[in-house]
Formats: structure tokens, C-alpha cells, sequence
């Protein structure tokens, strides 16, 4: 097995590609992640609204979104949980689904999306949460707010879930929530820079 990035506290971070580290993991109660859409030669901007930060990461943005991780990963990751949360699961080639999330961006006009989905295997209703379109001190381009992340953890059929996965970790808003939650979390996040971030968030414990 590989060694942990980090491991305290009921938090475990991998820094190492997940689909080496995923085969050796045992069942979770909930996968909630965020992988790359492959939409980076898509985006077109973002600034202009007051939204700076989109511009000066658009680089780093636009590269580490350029491919969809294969099927077979994300369908791997799938079946190490008894719940999923996807987000972009539009994306990916998944069964059909009638327990959307939807993330309601309330800014409007930007280049860029007004709104997100998840895909979920829950069988509910959808849902629809209205949050900003970012938290003030993100570190990745593409961080999702952790107001959202703590939402997922509280949906009627996620809330007594104990154990969560994320393989597309990024800076850990998957595992800071957790944490937030009560929950124990297992992150697999590639880039060291990251999980470096991950590990400041999850050291200062601050909401963001």
C-alpha cells in the first residue's frame, strides 16, 4: 500500500495518481468528488464581474481540465462507495440518475456557467442549493465553495454517512468538510502542491 501524505485525525491524503492507490482501498459509505470535465478549451474567461481570480488561474485552470479522467476510473471510484456524489457527472457515460444536485450560481452574465450538476445513485428527489460561485482564498482553479461540500454531506440520504471518499481530492474541500462534519475522509490528489494545500486547510481549521 502507499504511504499516506497525511493521516490524523480520521483524515488520510494520498499524493499519488488514484488509479494506483484505489484498487487497495477497502468500501467507503459516500464517494463525493469533483474530477476534471474536459472542458478546458472551453473556457473563454470569467473576469469582468468582479471575478478576477478566474482570469490569473486560467492557465493552470484550462490544463488541469483538459481530459476526463477514463470511465473505468471514475466507475471504479463509483464502486468503492455505497452513495456517489459526482460533480460533473453530465460529463461522463454514468447510469441513469434521477437524484440530481444542482449548484445555483446566483451571479449572472459571466463567460462561465451559471449553474452545475452532480450526478448521485441516491434514489431521491433532485435538489438545488444556491451558493457564490467561489470562496475568497481558493488555491485551485477549479475549488468547489465549502459551503456546497457541506450541503452534500447533509442531504437526507448522506447525512449518517460515516466514511468519504474523494480521488480527485484537488485542495481537500471534500475533506475539510468531513472534518467539519464529524466524518472520517480518504483524499488522492496527484499534485503535491495541492495536498500541501490540503493539509494547511485541514491544519487551520477555518471555513474555507
Amino acid at each position: 500500500m502507499i504511504e499516506p501524505y497525511y493521516d490524523q485525525d480520521g483524515i488520510t491524503i494520498y499524493n499519488a495518481d488514484c488509479r494506483e492507490v484505489l484498487p487497495q482501498l477497502g468500501q467507503f459509505d459516500l464517494l463525493l468528488t469533483d474530477p476534471p470535465y474536459g472542458i478546458g478549451n472551453k473556457w473563454t474567461g470569467g473576469a469582468g464581474h468582479g471575478w478576477a481570480k478566474s482570469e490569473s488561474q486560467k492557465k493552470v485552470r484550462n490544463k488541469w481540465d483538459a481530459e476526463t479522467p477514463e470511465i473505468e476510473t471514475i466507475l471504479t471510484a463509483v464502486s468503492k462507495a455505497g452513495i456517489s456524489i459526482v460533480w460533473g457527472g453530465n460529463y461522463f457515460e454514468l447510469p441513469p440518475a434521477r437524484c440530481f444536485l444542482v449548484w445555483n450560481k446566483p451571479e449572472r452574465n459571466f463567460t462561465l456557467a451559471e449553474a452545475e450538476i452532480a450526478w448521485t445513485n441516491a434514489d431521491n428527489v433532485a435538489r438545488v442549493f444556491d451558493c457564490q460561485r467561489s470562496d475568497p482564498n481558493r488555491t485551485h482553479p477549479t475549488q468547489k465553495p465549502l459551503r456546497l461540500f457541506r450541503w452534500c454531506l447533509n442531504q437526507s440520504w448522506s447525512k449518517k454517512t460515516q466514511t468519504i471518499l474523494d480521488p480527485f481530492m484537488g485542495s481537500g474541500t471534500t475533506l475539510v468538510a468531513a472534518k467539519l462534519e464529524g466524518r472520517q475522509a480518504v483524499g488522492i490528489e496527484i499534485n503535491e502542491k495541492y495536498c500541501e494545500a490540503a493539509v494547511n486547510r485541514l491544519a487551520q481549521g477555518v471555513l474555507f
